[in-house]
């Protein structure tokens, strides 16, 4: 595995493998799509060494992934780290007893959920999702992590969208890692 990776070459042929669909899921989205990264060997592992390049030397006993893109990287980066795997889901989509947090959309509110004894106090957690936008989930997953006893040593995002300033939601003592700013 690379280390402290910051090849400009290999961020900009990751950008270049994600493709951009107007109109999805709804009209004026412009949606990342990420599978031609997943769909490539080389792309992927690229993908997965920058995720973890700024938090190598953590000790990181969980990751959680947040639904349902940041399953299938998180799970990678957990299996890197050593860690377990922890997904937060939709409300209602979780089988055992849950903590939920509720965050604001443009439009509303909606809940997301983790497994009451999915994290340990004094677990040091690391958040994954492919894409951070407005940051609500995000920012809803820490409090959920932090309400278990967790305590969140940072989040990695492959792509954030610099527009939507969803960073700005997280708190600033958590380091936020972004690959591709986009």
């Amino acid at each position: 595995m690379m280390t402290r990776m910051n090849n400009v070459k290999t961020l900009e042929t990751l950008k270049q493998a994600v493709r951009t669909i107007p109109d999805f899921p709804e009209p004026g989205v412009l949606f990342k799509d990420i599978t031609p990264v997943l769909g490539h060997p080389e792309l992927l592992r690229l993908a997965i060494e920058a995720l973890l390049d700024p938090f190598q030397d953590q000790v990181i006993t969980k990751v959680v992934g947040i639904e349902s893109r940041g399953f299938i990287l998180g799970g990678m980066l957990a299996h890197h780290l050593d860690a377990g795997f922890v997904p937060v889901r939709k409300k209602g989509k979780l089988p055992y007893k849950t903590l939920s947090e509720s965050y604001q959309l443009e439009y509303g509110t909606d809940s997301i959920e983790m497994h009451v004894d999915a994290i340990e106090p004094g677990d040091r957690v690391l958040i994954h999702d492919d894409v951070i936008a407005t940051g609500g989930t995000a920012e809803a997953t820490i409090r959920l992590v932090e309400r278990a006893g967790g305590q969140v040593v940072g989040c990695a995002f492959l792509i954030e969208l610099m527009a939507l300033k969803g960073r700005r939601r997280l708190p600033d003592h958590i380091p936020i890692h972004a690959v591709l700013q986009l």
